[in-house]
């Protein structure tokens, strides 16, 4: 769907804008208001009206620009507008309302050392806080501004305001945009990605999905995220698919509103984190459901986090009387650093599982049971590798494993980032060779691949890896525990000479029987999983923290529950 002869990643954008004026873009959807509409020929015309001013305003080619934007009809055509003006997109998360405005600001103010940004795009009502950041920047920080103001109604543009001179030209490979990894601890890091890259990953991506011109995507997923910005923006604008774009903030709150989107608009493709599969089947109401149909819905792709066996069968059972059918239940493993998605589920078949043995696969080997056997636990796969992606799994000492061991994933693709900007350090231990190490541990049966954890999080006691995704699975289903809400983690004992299991649970609970019923509840709950618990802290609801994309930051919460020995809920 992207023709060869496109090198760039807005020349797919202009021809669809020129030859299909009228193609439904992007369907800008705000839960109970009116949807704002934009037809490929008017983002196009708006985007090149920013393109123009940004030019005007002094930024240059090659020069990047954050953008710090709340959900807003203005978003696209200044997010277009950047990479017309050859400058360098990248966005940046909106504060959110919980957020402390001084937190708010030590991390923007990270960031911007740490990517160096040329300007940043963002509200007039953030200028008390960004302004001060502007002050602060040690390297040649170009200015701040306020575009929102600068984009109309669709419906004010057409064709003839197209300009060819608003378009800064650039070679393949040039930088496209700055995306940030989504690591669970420490600083994000920015990953510069060019138009080669970019442009290549759609067209591989595109066909591991089996896109189509009939497709629409659905999302609500952040844009300062690599799924949110390559597979649920990037992707159907290079493909020339309609995007539905909600609100992240609307969504978390009122989650029924992805449901409403899909049935409003016939959806066919969503991305969504593990996460977010149960948080649907737990909250939406049976009486929400009333007058809504989710079997146009052909493929949603369970990505970011490991993908659990149990979520999919929730939300299938859950959604299953609106028509929603099981064999959409796909996933995909991806990552900033190769662009996006290394691999991917077949389309039209839900994702496989692998039933294990647990005792085998606490010794790094993979034995394949019966699915009924109770030492079985299940692993689903991620998929088979995405066209000219490749994996190795490797040991400790970076040699081959076979198929049936558990190691280290390396990952190899035309679409690998160059390094990490500004971070020559980083990137040499992120690199062996060609290779990337991702810091994830998985395995491989036939041509699927399983990725079961982060190599960094695993928990050694008495010689057997425990995975804590695995503790906390059954923690989150304890009555008392807010669902999704725990952490476990090892803490080295000079007693035992090894690690001991700790669990860190939110709870709502605040009767000090109540709290002891509980705690004794989840340590009888961790058994199922074979393993001992030595302690478990109860903290209150919002404790606990997670990352911009939802994944728990198990060293951050550690060091903070050990630092902080008396919780509100006695530990």
């Amino acid at each position: 769907m992207i023709e060869p002869s496109f090198k760039l990643i807005w020349e797919p954008w202009l021809d669809r804008a020129t030859t299909r004026p009228d193609d439904l873009a992007i369907v800008h959807w705000r839960l109970g208001a009116t949807s704002v509409t934009w037809t490929a020929a008017a983002l196009m015309a708006a985007a090149f009206d920013v393109s123009r001013r940004l030019k005007a305003a002094g930024v240059r080619r090659g020069e990047v620009c954050a953008t710090i934007l709340r959900h807003h009809a203005a978003f696209y055509p200044v997010y277009l507008g950047i990479v017309l003006a050859g400058a360098v997109p990248t966005v940046l998360a909106y504060p959110n309302p919980r957020l402390h405005p001084e937190k708010f600001r030590e991390g923007i103010e990270g960031m911007l050392d740490q990517s160096g940004f040329d300007w940043i795009l963002t509200e007039e009502a953030l200028l008390p806080l960004l302004g001060v950041i502007g002050e602060k920047a040690g390297h040649a920080f170009r200015g701040i501004l306020h575009p929102l103001g600068w984009v109309h109604e669709p419906a004010d543009y057409r064709l003839k305001t197209f300009c060819d001179t608003a378009v800064e030209r650039a070679a393949p490979n040039d930088p496209c945009l700055l995306q940030h990894s989504s690591g669970t601890t420490g600083l994000q890091k920015p990953i510069m990605l060019s138009h080669r890259s970019v442009l290549g990953h759609l067209r591989c991506y595109g066909e591991a999905v089996s896109a189509l011109p009939c497709d629409k995507v659905v999302s609500w997923l952040p844009l300062y995220h690599d799924m949110g910005l390559i597979a649920a923006f990037h992707l159907p604008l290079g493909l020339g698919i309609p995007l539905v774009q909600l609100d992240p903030f609307e969504w978390v709150q009122a989650p029924i509103s992805l449901l409403q989107a899909i049935s409003e608009h016939r959806a066919t493709l969503a991305w969504l984190p593990n996460f977010a599969f149960n948080l649907m089947a737990e909250r939406v109401r049976d009486d929400e459901l009333d007058g809504l149909r989710l079997d146009s819905m052909r493929l949603f792709v369970n990505c970011s986090e490991r993908v659990k066996a149990s979520s999919h069968d929730r939300f299938a059972e859950r959604f299953a009387k609106i028509g929603l059918n099981p064999e959409a239940l796909g996933a995909s493993y991806a990552m900033a650093e190769a662009t996006f998605a290394v691999t991917q589920t077949t389309p039209g078949i839900r994702a496989p599982v692998c039933y294990v043995d647990r005792q085998e696969i606490a010794a790094s080997r993979v034995v394949v049971l019966a699915a009924d056997n109770s030492a079985a636990i299940p692993c689903v796969s991620s998929g088979k590798l995405v066209n000219g992606c490749e994996i190795r799994i490797v040991d400790d000492g970076d040699d081959n494993l076979p198929a049936e061991r558990i190691g280290h994933l390396l990952v190899r693709s035309p679409s690998l980032f160059d390094g990490y900007r500004n971070h020559q350090e980083k990137t040499r231990e992120a690199m062996i060779d060609s290779w990337y190490r991702t810091g994830d541990i998985g395995f491989r049966v036939e041509d699927e691949f399983f990725v079961i954890g982060r190599s960094k999080d695993v928990i050694i006691v008495a010689g057997k890896n425990i995975y804590p995704e695995d503790i906390e699975t059954v923690v989150n289903g304890v009555d008392g525990v807010l669902p999704g809400r725990s952490v476990a983690f090892g803490v080295e004992s000079a007693t035992s000479g090894t690690e001991e299991i700790w669990i860190v649970a939110e709870t709502g609970l605040t009767d000090e029987s109540e709290i002891k019923a509980l705690r004794h509840r989840i340590l009888k709950a961790s058994l199922q999983v074979d393993v001992t618990v030595s302690r478990v802290s109860l903290v209150p609801p919002r404790w606990l923290y997670k990352t911009s994309s939802g994944k728990p930051c198990r060293h951050t919460n550690r060091e903070r529950v050990m630092a902080e020995p008396k919780q509100r809920v006695p530990g």
